[in-house]
C-alpha cells in the first residue's frame, strides 16, 4: 500500500472515529459524510477502503471481528490500536500547534476581485454575505440545540469555532462592501469603469436574451 495513503487528510479523522468506537468502513463513510460537508465531496468509498488498509498496514488499526445485519454481507469491524492512538494525538498535536496557510475557493477567488468592477463585487459580496449569515443563523440553532440537549460543549467545539469563522468572514465581507460603496477602496484606472451590472439589470439582461 503506497505510503501516501497515509498522508490523506480523512486519516486524523478516521482514526478520531475509531477513538470513539469501532466500526467498519461503510459506517464509517456514512458518519464522515453527516459530519462534514468537505468530507461529502472529496471521500469515495474507494478512497476510504484504501485508507483503512494502509491504516492496518501500519499497526494503527486492526480487525475486531465480523459484524453482519439483516440479509446484508458481513462487514469488517475494525478497531483503534495503542499505536493508532499514539498517531491520532500526533498529528492532532501539530496541527493545532502549527497554523497552515489554507487556500479556500473564495480566497483564490477575491484574489481577482477587482475583475468584477465596483458594483459587481458589491453585488456578489453581498449575496454571499446574505447566503452566509442564514447557514450560520442555521448552524446557530443546531448548536443550541445541541448545547441545550446536554451534549458537552467539547463534543461540538469544531462548530463552535466554524460559527466564528463564519462571522469574522461576514465582517470582513461588510466592511469591504462599506469601503466600495464610500469609494475608500478604488478600482485602478479603466478598471472602474469595467462594472458589472447590478441585480436588476442582470435580470432584465437575461429575460431579454431568453425571449
Amino acid at each position: 500500500m503506497p505510503r501516501r495513503a497515509l498522508d490523506n487528510p480523512i486519516v486524523l479523522a478516521v482514526l478520531g472515529l475509531l477513538l470513539e468506537q469501532s466500526s467498519h468502513p461503510y459506517q464509517m463513510l456514512s458518519e464522515l459524510r453527516k459530519r462534514s460537508e468537505s468530507h461529502t465531496a472529496v471521500i469515495t468509498r474507494g478512497t476510504l477502503y484504501n485508507t483503512v488498509a494502509a491504516m492496518v498496514e501500519a499497526g494503527w488499526v486492526s480487525v475486531q471481528g465480523q459484524q453482519r445485519s439483516g440479509n446484508r454481507p458481513e462487514r469488517t469491524v475494525y478497531a483503534l490500536t495503542q499505536a493508532g492512538h499514539d498517531e491520532l494525538v500526533r498529528r492532532l498535536d501539530s496541527r493545532v500547534r502549527n497554523p497552515e496557510r489554507e487556500f479556500s475557493r473564495f480566497l483564490g477567488a477575491i484574489t481577482y476581485l477587482g475583475a468584477l468592477g465596483p458594483s459587481g463585487a458589491v453585488d456578489a459580496l453581498t449575496e454571499r454575505a446574505g447566503r452566509l449569515r442564514q447557514r450560520t443563523d442555521a448552524d446557530e440553532t443546531r448548536l443550541a440545540d445541541a448545547l441545550a440537549a446536554g451534549v458537552p460543549r467539547l463534543h461540538v467545539i469544531e462548530a463552535e469555532y466554524a460559527l466564528c469563522v463564519a462571522r469574522a468572514e461576514m465582517a470582513w465581507i461588510d466592511s469591504v462592501i462599506g469601503e466600495i460603496r464610500a469609494g475608500t477602496l478604488t478600482w485602478p484606472g479603466s478598471a472602474a469603469a469595467s462594472t458589472l451590472p447590478d441585480s436588476a439589470e442582470r435580470k432584465h439582461t437575461h429575460d431579454t436574451d431568453g425571449a
